[in-house]
């Protein structure tokens, strides 16, 4: 079970934890909302659960509980710009379908 980062994305996350002044890496994790059923959500983390899994890609850690590792193993988080639109995205290959706002999905 795996989770990779694309340069962007890491380049992005470092650029938060260094203007946060804190922080060990970046939490993945899953919840139930939306229409489609789970969401996404990204946030930062100070101390490491004894269930967590670490990745590390360009020097930026990724972590997730095993929980959502499930949903989302094999995604692949990047950071995009799309005219006035940036953010992160995650190319998930679990996902069976997503709601018309993209906020939610379904595995």
């Amino acid at each position: 079970m795996a989770i990779s980062v694309t340069e962007s994305a890491a380049n992005r996350v470092q650029t938060f934890l260094e203007s946060r002044g804190k922080g060990i890496g970046l939490r993945l994790g899953v919840r139930t909302s939306g229409c489609s059923g789970m969401a996404y959500i990204l946030e930062f983390v100070d101390e490491l659960n004894e269930e967590d899994q670490v990745f590390e890609e360009f020097g930026v850690k990724i972590i997730i509980d095993p929980k959502s590792l499930a949903y989302m193993d094999g995604t692949e988080l990047d950071f995009a710009k799309e005219g006035l639109n940036e953010g992160f995205k995650f190319n998930n290959p679990n996902v069976k379908s997503e709601c018309g706002c993209g906020e939610s999905f379904n595995v």
